[in-house]
C-alpha cells in the first residue's frame, strides 16, 4: 500500500491546458474514485499517474517518492482497462503469468503466485481457457487477476465495468469491492457512472474542465454538495432545481416565485440579499406526495398537479406542476398518484438547498 500525491498538476496538449493544476493526496489502503462527465480530465489525469501521459507541470508522488520522470514499470502500480488488453492467443494463466515475466522469478514461483490469484478471483477452473471462451464478466476477473499477481502498491481502474450489461456491473462492483476490503490496496478508479462511485468509494473526487469541483464521501457529496454542477451531477434521477428569489415575509427572509413563497431557514439572512436570484434545490427522493395537507398552514405544502406518472416497481417517478414549475418525485410505488391527479407536495426544510443563480455556489 502506499499514499499518491498530486501538487498542481497540470496537462497541456500543445498550447491548451486540458488539467488546471489538480491538488489532491490519496491515503494508504483508500479507494478513491474520480467521476466527472466525458472530457472532463479524469481518465488523464489517471494516464499521468500511471505514467502513460507525461506530466506537463506539478508533482506526482507514489509512496512519497517523486515519479514524475519513473517509467510506468517502476511504479509500483497495476493498471485494469476498459477493454481488458487481454492476449487473444494466450490462455487465463499465460496472460496471468505473462505480468510476472519482468521479475524473473521461477516458473514454479509464477504459476503458485497464478493459483493464489486465480482463487481470489474466482478463476481456478478457468485457467486453461481463453479469452474468447470467457463472458464479458469473467474477462474483467482475468485482467484484475492479472493486475494482483504483481502485488503492486496502488491499482489504476480505468472505466473497467463500462462494457459490461447491468446486471454484470452490479455483481462485478460487488467484486471489486470485496476484493478491496481484502487486500486493502490503495485504488484510484475512474467512472462517469455515479452508481458506481457512490457504492465503491471511500472519497469521491468530482471533475469538471480539467479541476476538481469536489472531493468528499459518497454521502457528503450528496447531502452538501458545495455547487449547482455536484449537485445536478450527483442523483439520479437529478435535483430539482427551481428559479426564485428572495424576498421578505413576516419580517425574515423568503424564497418567492409566483404563487410560491417559502421560509428561507437560514441562520443568518446575512447570506442573501434581498431580490437576490436563487436557484432552490430539492432531490426527488425527498419530496413527500399526499391526497390531502399533513400540517393545516405547513408553508412548506404545496397544492400540485401530477402530469406524469412512471412505475419502477418498488417506487416510482412523479412529474409534478407546482405553479411554474416542473419537478421530479420519487417516491414509493404505494403512494404513486394517479395521472392528472390534483395532489400535496411537502418539502422537508431540513433537506433544501438554495444556490446562487448567477454563479452556481451554494448559499444555504
Amino acid at each position: 500500500m502506499a499514499t499518491v500525491s498530486l501538487s498542481n498538476i497540470t496537462k497541456s496538449f500543445g498550447n491548451i491546458e486540458i488539467v488546471h493544476g489538480i491538488d489532491l493526496e490519496i491515503r494508504s489502503g483508500e479507494f478513491v474514485v474520480l467521476l466527472g462527465p466525458s472530457g472532463c480530465g479524469k481518465t488523464t489525469t489517471l494516464r499521468m499517474v500511471a505514467g502513460l501521459e507525461n506530466i506537463s507541470g506539478g508533482m506526482l508522488k507514489i509512496g512519497g517518492r517523486v515519479v514524475n520522470e519513473i517509467a510506468p514499470k517502476d511504479r509500483k502500480i497495476a493498471m485494469v482497462f476498459q477493454n481488458y488488453a487481454l492476449y487473444p492467443h494466450m490462455t487465463v494463466r499465460q496472460n496471468m503469468a505473462f505480468a510476472l515475466k519482468p521479475q524473473k522469478m521461477t516458473v514454479a514461483a509464477i504459476d503458485a503466485k497464478v493459483r493464489e490469484v486465480a482463487e481470489i478471483v474466482g478463476l481456478e477452473e478457468l485457467l486453461e481457457r481463453k479469452p474468447a471462451q470467457l463472458s464479458g464478466g469473467q474477462r474483467q476477473r482475468v485482467a484484475m487477476g492479472r493486475a494482483l499477481v504483481r502485488t503492486p502498491e496502488v491499482f489504476l481502474f480505468d472505466e473497467p465495468l463500462s462494457n459490461l450489461d447491468a446486471k454484470l456491473r452490479t455483481q462485478m462492483r460487488l467484486e471489486i469491492q470485496k476484493l478491496h476490503r481484502r487486500l486493502k490496496t490503495t485504488s484510484i478508479y475512474v467512472t462517469h457512472d455515479q452508481i458506481e462511485a457512490m457504492t465503491l468509494a471511500d472519497r469521491i473526487v468530482i471533475m469538471r474542465d480539467g479541476r476538481i469541483e469536489q472531493i468528499g464521501a459518497p454521502r457528503e457529496v450528496f447531502s452538501h454538495p458545495k455547487n449547482v454542477f455536484v449537485a445536478t451531477f450527483i442523483g439520479s434521477p437529478s435535483m430539482n432545481l427551481l428559479p426564485m428569489r428572495v424576498t421578505r415575509a413576516n419580517e425574515g427572509c423568503a424564497l418567492a416565485s409566483g404563487t410560491i413563497v417559502l421560509p428561507l431557514p437560514l441562520k443568518n439572512d446575512h447570506q442573501v440579499r434581498e431580490g437576490q436570484e436563487v436557484l432552490l434545490g430539492v432531490r426527488p427522493n425527498f419530496i413527500r406526495l399526499a391526497s390531502k395537507p399533513a400540517l393545516t398552514g405547513n408553508p412548506y405544502e404545496f397544492e400540485a398537479r401530477a402530469e406524469v406518472v412512471e412505475l419502477l416497481g418498488a417506487d416510482g417517478l412523479v412529474a409534478l406542476r407546482l405553479g411554474e414549475h416542473e419537478l421530479i418525485a420519487q417516491v414509493d410505488e404505494s403512494v404513486l398518484p394517479e395521472p392528472d391527479a390534483k395532489i400535496w407536495v411537502g418539502f422537508d426544510a431540513a433537506r433544501l438547498h438554495v444556490f446562487d443563480r448567477a454563479s452556481g455556489d451554494k448559499i444555504l
